[in-house]
Order: C-alpha cells, then sequence, then structure tokens
C-alpha cells in the first residue's frame, strides 16, 4: 500500500497515492505516430528497391536491340519494260540509289536496264555506247556507282552510275545519270573477249586486270605524273601476263590499292601476285581454298576497307582470308579467318556492304546468306521466289538486298540489323581482327577512316576493372586492418580521438583530387623511386623489428616513463629512417645491380615494359581512397565487441595480442568482412582516380608496370562521344549492366557470408 509521506509530515492522516494515469488521447496519439513511421521507413525501403530495379530495367532495355534477332522480309518482285533484254551480264554490273528507288543492271546484250522500285513507272533502258553490237560478257565493280564493262570484241567500257535527286513540293524525284567513259582496249592484236574484269582507281590511276585467255591476263594501268612547269602527263601502259596455274582462271579480283591481285582458279586455288610494281608483278603464294581436293573457286570479293578477301566456291564453300604475317613472324601470307555457313550450290555472286563489314552471298538457287566478317556468323538466309539467281547486292545503307534471276525477275528484301557486329564472341571472345596475325581481345572504338573496324571487346574491360581492384585492395587490406586493430586495442583513448576523425576526413576527399594527384605528381615521383619502393617494406619490417628488439631491452624504468598506446610516436622516427634508407638503398641497387636503369633493365632482363601511369601508381592512390572506408567500418565493428570478453580473456590470462588475435578478431569478423566487400564495391566504381592515373590503355596484362581501362572509366569517357541508339552507346549500357551485376553478386554473396560468419560467432 502506498504511503502519502507529505500527509505524514505535516502531521495528518496517510492517504493513498494516486495511480499514474494516461491520457487515451495520448496513447491514440503514440501509436498513429508508430504506425506513421513503420509505414514511412517500409515505403522508403520499397522506394529504393524499386529505384534500383527501375534502374536495372532502363539499362537493360537499352542493352536488349544489341541482341534481337535481325529480320529480312521480302518487299516485292518487279520487272523492267516489257520486252527489254532482262538477264543481266556475269559480274558486278547491278546497283541501286541510296533511297531504293532506282535499281539498275547492265545486260548481256548491252542495254543499261532500270528497274523503278517505288512504282514510278517504267524506266526506259539506256544502251550502252561503243559497243558496236559486240555482246557484253562480264562486269567489274570498284567503288559506288564505278563499274567497267567487258566487251566480247576485247575492250572495256567505263561507267559512272549517278543519281539527280530533286525535291518539289515535298516531293522526291530520282534520276539516273549513266556516264560512260572512252573504251580501252585490252587485248588490241587479237581481239578476245573478255571474260572476266578487275580495276581499281587507286592514288596514281586506274589499274585494270582483263582474263583474255584460260590463263592469260592482261594488265592496264594508267599514271598521270604532274610536272612542276607545265601541265600533267599521263603515260599508259598495256602488258601480257601468263599465269602459271593448274587448271583455267575461274575468278579475279583486285584490291582498292592496287597492290594486291587475287586469282581462282577451277583446281580450287587462289593464287597472289604483289602489282606494286606494274611493270613486273610477282608471283606470291598460293592456297587451297575449296573444301574438298580440285573445287573451282566461283567467286571473289573483298570487304570495305579491302583488307579481307570473301572466297565462294563450286560447293558452296564461303569463307574470308587475310593477307597477314604469321604470329611467330616472317613474311605475309594470306591465311584462312572464318568459314560461314555453306550454300547447296556453287556461290554465283558475293556483294560486300559499303559502311560495315558484313556481305552477303548467293547461289545459283535462290539461297541468300547474309554475314558479317568481323564476328564469323551467318545472320540470316532468306531466299530468293524463283531461284535462278545471277547476282545479288546490298543496298547502299545495309538496309536491304537486291537480286535478279535468269528470267529478269528483281527481288528486294528489307533487312533490318542494326548491329550486326555485336554477338557474344565479339563481346567477350577472341576475334581475328583484321591486321591481326591471331585472334585477341580488343577494346577499340573508334578510328580515323570509313572502313574502319569496331572492336567492342569488354573483355579487356572487365580484366582492368578486376586488376585494379585487386592493386588497390592489395595496398589497402593489409594497412587498414592493422591500423584499426591498433587502434582499438592498443592506441591510448586520448590519441585515438584525434586519429580516428583523421582518417574518416579521408574518406571525403574527391576522387577526382585523388585522381589529379595521382596523375600529376605521384606517377612521376613514383617513377623515379620505384626499385626503392619495392625495398620499402623490406627495410620498415627490418627497421621495426630492429626497434623492438631495442625497446624490449631497455630498463623497466625507462620503459615505464612512456604511458601505454603512445608507443606510435616513438616508432614514427623509425618509419621516417626506414624509409630515407630504403630509398637511398633503391638508388644504390639500381647504379650497381641495374645498370643505373631499371627500365631497361625490367625490359631486357624481364620482358616488361615500364609506364608512368600504372597499376602501382593506382594501387597506391585508389588504395588511399579506399583505406579510410574499409578502417572506420572495420574499428567500429572491433570497438562494439562487448568488453566482458576482453575481461575474461584477460583475467585467465591471455595477453593483449591473444586477446585481439583469439577473442576480438573472430567475433568482429562479420563487420570486417563488411568492410572489405564495402572497399570492394568502391574500387570497383571507381572512375576519377583509374582515369587520370592508368593511361587508359585497354591492354590484358597483370603487369603492375602497365596501365589498363576499368568499365567505370571506359564508361565516363566514351558515353559523352556516343551516338544515341548506336552500337557504342549500348555496349556502354551492356558494360553498365556487367558493372552492376558484377557488383549486386559480390554484395549479395558479402552479406550470405557475413550472416553465416555472424550466425558462428554469435554466442561469444
Amino acid at each position: 500500500m502506498a504511503v502519502n509521506t507529505e500527509a505524514l509530515g505535516a502531521g495528518g492522516p496517510a492517504s493513498p497515492a494516486r495511480p499514474l494515469v494516461v491520457s487515451r488521447a495520448r496513447t491514440s496519439r503514440r501509436i498513429a505516430l508508430d504506425r506513421w513511421a513503420s509505414r514511412l521507413v517500409v515505403s522508403g525501403g520499397i522506394i529504393i528497391i524499386a529505384s534500383i530495379l527501375a534502374i536495372l530495367l532502363v539499362i537493360a532495355a537499352e542493352v536488349y536491340p544489341l541482341f534481337k534477332a535481325p529480320t529480312a522480309s521480302l518487299l516485292g518482285t518487279y520487272r523492267a519494260v516489257e520486252g527489254a533484254p532482262s538477264v543481266p551480264a556475269p559480274g558486278e554490273g547491278m546497283g541501286v540509289d541510296e533511297y531504293r528507288e532506282i535499281a539498275y543492271a547492265v545486260t548481256s546484250t548491252g542495254t543499261l536496264q532500270l528497274v523503278s522500285l517505288k512504282g514510278q513507272g517504267a524506266v526506259p533502258p539506256v544502251p550502252v555506247p561503243a559497243l558496236g553490237g559486240s555482246a557484253v560478257t562480264t562486269v567489274a565493280a570498284a567503288g559506288t556507282g564505278q563499274h567497267l564493262i567487258g566487251s566480247a570484241d576485247g575492250r572495256a567500257i567505263p561507267l559512272e552510275m549517278k543519281f539527280d535527286v530533286a525535291f518539289k513540293d515535298g516531293v522526291r524525284t530520282v534520276t539516273p545519270q549513266p556516264v560512260f567513259g572512252e573504251p580501252m582496249a585490252l587485248d588490241p592484236e587479237r581481239n578476245r573477249p573478255v571474260r572476266r574484269l578487275a580495276f581499281a582507281a587507286t592514288g596514281t590511276g586506274p589499274v585494270t586486270v582483263a582474263q583474255v585467255g584460260p590463263t592469260e591476263l592482261a594488265l592496264h594501268s594508267v599514271v598521270e605524273k604532274k610536272a612542276l612547269i607545265g601541265g600533267s602527263r599521263r603515260e599508259e601502259s598495256l602488258k601480257t601476263l601468263a599465269v602459271s596455274v593448274d587448271g583455267e582462271i575461274t575468278a579475279l579480283r583486285l584490291d582498292g590499292r592496287g597492290e594486291d591481285l587475287f586469282i581462282g582458279t577451277s583446281r580450287g586455288w587462289v593464287l597472289r601476285y604483289d602489282m606494286r610494281d606494274r611493270e613486273s608483278p610477282t608471283a606470291g603464294e598460293a592456297v587451297t581454298v575449296g573444301g574438298a581436293p580440285d573445287t573451282p573457286i566461283t567467286a571473289l570479293g573483298f570487304l570495305i576497307g579491302d583488307r579481307t578477301l570473301v572466297v565462294g566456291d563450286a560447293r558452296g564453300g564461303v569463307s574470308t582470308w587475310q593477307v597477314v604475317p604469321p604470329p611467330q613472324g616472317g613474311e605475309r601470307r594470306l591465311t584462312r579467318v572464318y568459314e560461314f555457313t555453306p550454300h547447296a550450290g556453287p556461290v554465283v555472286a558475293i556483294s560486300a556492304s559499303k559502311r560495315d563489314k558484313g556481305f552477303v552471298t548467293a547461289d545459283a538457287s535462290g539461297q541468300l546468306h547474309i554475314n558479317y566478317g568481323t564476328s564469323g556468323k551467318t545472320l540470316l538466309s532468306p531466299r530468293a521466289p524463283a531461284g535462278d539467281v545471277r547476282t545479288a547486292i546490298l543496298t547502299p545503307k545495309t538496309d536491304g538486298v537486291l537480286t535478279v534471276d535468269g528470267k529478269g525477275l528483281w527481288s528486294q528484301w528489307e533487312v533490318d540489323n542494326p548491329h550486326p557486329e555485336i554477338t557474344l564472341k565479339t563481346v567477350f571472345g577472341k576475334v581475328w581482327y583484321e591486321g591481326y596475325s591471331a585472334p585477341e581481345y580488343v577494346w577499340q572504338s573508334t578510328g580515323g577512316t570509313d572502313d574502319f573496324e569496331a572492336k567492342f571487346s569488354l573483355t579487356p574491360l572487365i580484366y582492368g576493372t578486376l586488376k585494379g581492384t585487386v592493386y588497390a585492395l592489395l595496398f589497402a587490406v593489409p594497412l587498414a586492418l592493422l591500423a584499426a586493430t591498433y587502434v582499438s586495442e592498443f592506441m591510448h583513448p586520448t590519441v585515438k580521438g584525434y586519429v580516428k576523425p583523421v582518417v574518416e576526413i579521408m574518406a571525403a576527399l574527391p576522387s577526382v583530387v585523388l585522381g589529379f594527384l595521382a596523375g600529376l605528381w605521384l606517377a612521376p615521383m613514383i617513377e623515379r623511386i620505384v626499385p626503392g619502393l619495392f625495398l620499402l617494406p623490406l627495410v620498415l619490417t627490418v627497421c621495426i623489428l630492429a626497434a623492438f628488439v631495442a625497446w624490449r631491452g631497455l630498463p623497466a624504468s625507462v620503459r615505464g616513463r612512456f604511458r601505454t598506446g603512445t608507443e606510435v610516436f616513438l616508432l614514427l622516427p623509425v618509419v621516417v629512417v626506414g624509409g630515407w634508407g630504403a630509398f637511398a638503398l633503391g638508388g644504390l641497387v639500381e647504379a650497381t645491380l641495374l645498370g643505373g636503369n631499371y627500365r631497361g633493365w625490367l625490359l631486357s632482363a624481364l620482358g616488361l615494359t615500364y609506364d608512368q601511369r600504372n597499376s602501382l601508381v593506382v594501387g597506391v592512390a585508389m588504395g588511399f581512397a579506399v583505406i579510410p572506408i574499409i578502417f572506420t567500418i572495420a574499428e567500429d565493428s572491433l570497438a562494439n565487441v562487448p568488453q566482458h570478453l576482453r575481461a575474461g580473456s584477460l583475467a585467465l590470462g591471455a595477453t593483449r595480442w591473444q586477446t585481439a588475435l583469439r577473442i576480438v578478431l573472430p567475433t568482429a569478423s562479420p563487420g570486417i568482412f563488411s568492410a572489405i566487400m564495402i572497399g570492394f564495391g568502391r574500387a570497383v566504381g571507381e572512375t576519377m582516380i583509374v582515369l587520370m592515373a592508368t593511361g587508359n590503355t585497354p591492354v590484358m596484362d597483370w603487369s603492375i608496370f602497365n596501365g589498363f581501362r576499368a568499365l567505370s572509366a571506359n564508361i565516363a569517357v566514351e558515353l559523352p562521344e556516343a551516338p544515341e541508339g548506336g552500337t557504342l552507346f549500348r555496349v556502354l549500357f551492356l558494360a553498365a549492366f556487367l558493372l552492376f551485376c558484377l557488383t549486386f553478386a559480390i554484395n549479395t554473396i558479402a552479406e550470405l557470408v557475413r550472416l553465416k560468419l555472424r550466425q558462428r560467432y554469435r554466442y561469444l
């Protein structure tokens, strides 16, 4: 029973105490506030999760078109003017304007057939002048709209097909304007039919190669020489080249520079002639191309840039070849690069894209294959409606395919394939690029010419990301954990009150400042002291051990003058002297053992090159960015270990080191592991330090003296220059998607490990 002491003190009778009463309104208000707070916390969590998922979905939506399957749809079939000759001449006498409104083809009877693809009405054919009743035997192409027409009387007539585009009242009108040049006599003595043609418009003048016999070629070249005084001089030459070949010549191709002539034979051989000296061409190597012996070569073509040769044979085989030096060095040789999906019959046409490394092949049965040279993949395989295809081309914008069969029926396909160069192989695997002696991982997104072959391998970027992270953590984790352990378990509380805030302030330093210092100050400084830097850990260890032995040898009366936890101030001079000694010893070692030039010794003895901005600089600079994070979280975890565990261990006779190693560290291991994982995520996502201190070179080399390019830094560099919706733009989003998945996977694994460690040590 409660007693009212106030009443007793006053002398009155005792009265019962009033019970504690909380108003109902106040209780309701508190309950309502708790409910709203709970809902707010839950809503905030849901919003955060939804935001992360939304970011992931946005990135995935930008990446999806890269791997969308290409499509080809038949738009229609067309015929020329009734009664007009319609069978195209052998070779490459077909083309279309960039708007796909007017198509043309040179026929065997000597007319330029024109076909309207947009329903503009019949377009009358144009006769080829200067034929004199002779038939057209073959047509060669070089460049957009440039053709060379071979005749049955041994002549060649140049043709340049132009299109005049006019707009009136919002209506576009395309008018064909063929321009024929002066005929060239390629076999003036015997006037034999031109069986096949190949020509190139080089910088010094046009070069023409004509087959006038089973194994005989006519080489015609024109050189225009400009004089300092007076007009230019035109020199024309014609010579005959007898090709030593087993069988007959079945295909010809001359590259756009007029340097390499490729000859296909009826016995399945491809011969290469060096045409740089046009007066005396020299025979190069001869390779067997066909899948079986004596398989005739039926078609030859070049991809854009004229570095990759496409070969089609009578069994339907399609392969690409390049003239490259072997991996061991030596003379350039014609080497097979890729084989594509074969045709059921002989390949009759090869047409390359004017924008990328794509090309189309066709066989006589009407089967088309749309291929891509960089990936080595066949993307689409449409079929002509009537078969008997004589020729096929890709449209100028690579958005369509045109064919003509033996009955004069034209067919047109719409092709939707915006990113043909992207496959899982080109993004993550080794790819044989033009000019390379073997397949490699390469990232190179820009180039200076239109015939550039984009290289989008993300493997070097993933490699560089992991490389930079590993070197940064190798530097940061030991220092951060040792510092956290010392500060938490051994440092005097007063000193700790100053040291910990200073380290935590380091985490607020902008990464751009650290990158700036690393690139402009740290990298040149490290370059001068590399030998001493590698001697530094050894020398510091020796100096610290010597200082420890000397400390233990001091009398107890001397050691007792220093408060426990202040030993770090006595160690600082030792560290300074040890660092000075390491750098001085490094200069001596370089002068005596490394010939006074450690960079030359690295190259000659170990085969390593030293780049000023390298992984060593990044490890140090990024380590300083990661250390405060790991230190802070790890020290908080160590400090939160219950004090009764420490007291119990010390009471049982354990030393402070034993207590720290056997009790404190295992108990705090979940927090320490989380600190390392957060530091890992910080290093993976770092941009500015990597960008400014590595040289940003996408090389795959674990050497600490070479740089690298990380995913985050690559996105920062490339994205401002990438056109929206283009291949580079979407590949960069793919890199962001991989970075997101990498960090998500690491964090998930880290959380699982942390929970397991926490469960294991929860009863300590």
